[in-house]
């Protein structure tokens, strides 16, 4: 790999963790209900909890979707 394509890797690396880093900074700070949502399973017991936040991961994975769909044809033109 030549050093240009590894320095748009790693250029596009940080950005990728600049944007995940801030998604993550806002579901924070405006208290948004991810992991809270109707659908997502909690079980409680005694000494025992156990999560699954199905509906958090279907919408987590459609925005993913959407973006690098649109990535992909911003790269292509």
């Amino acid at each position: 790999m030549e050093l240009s394509g590894l320095a748009r890797l790693l250029a596009f690396i940080g950005v990728a963790l600049l944007v995940i880093a801030g998604g993550l900074y806002l579901i924070s700070r405006y208290d948004l209900p991810f992991g809270r949502l109707p659908g997502d399973v909690i079980i409680k017991r005694e000494n025992f909890t156990c999560f699954f936040p199905i509906v958090s991961s279907i919408l987590i994975s459609l925005l993913l979707t959407l973006v690098l769909n649109l990535i992909a044809r911003f790269l292509q033109k």
